[in-house]
């Protein structure tokens, strides 16, 4: 009985530490999603290398046929969407959540073609650096 007592207290105890059952704090979120916003504007903005600070140097990216694989080929394939005065479609992020841990993010939302219709959603994956800084780890669109 108390090898029983012991071991849930153990367990209680290690899941309070985990920050399981917790809430992410509001603020984490609003870092996210200034972060995604941010990532966001850089394409708006025409700003590749505003764009490159967003992600991780191992980051995924999910495209239709193909899977980038690190920062530079992710930069090498995204760079042509950048080359035209206006850009190619736009995103906003509509839902954040965050890891009871606070290290990963998840946020979603619409995208929209030149004329401001939408043509799809995406889902990125966020990871909370030592810095503090959030880097995109993981990115996918969805028609």
């Amino acid at each position: 009985m108390t090898r029983t007592i012991l071991l849930t207290a153990l367990a209680s105890a290690a899941l309070a530490g985990s920050g399981a059952g917790q809430t992410p704090s509001a603020d984490l979120q609003r870092q996210v999603f200034a972060a995604e916003s941010s990532f966001a504007a850089s394409m708006a903005e025409r700003n590749l290398a505003e764009f490159a600070s967003h992600v991780s140097p191992e980051a995924v990216f999910f495209g239709d046929t193909t899977v980038l694989r690190g920062k530079e080929e992710v930069l090498a394939r995204w760079r042509g969407f950048f080359t035209d005065a206006n850009p190619p479609f736009s995103w906003k992020p509509d839902v954040v959540e965050v890891l009871s841990s606070g290290r990963l993010a998840l946020s979603s939302g619409p995208v929209f073609d030149p004329k401001g219709k939408k043509v799809g959603s995406f889902n990125s994956i966020w990871r909370r650096e030592q810095d503090g800084r959030w880097k995109i780890i993981f990115d996918k669109g969805c028609q």
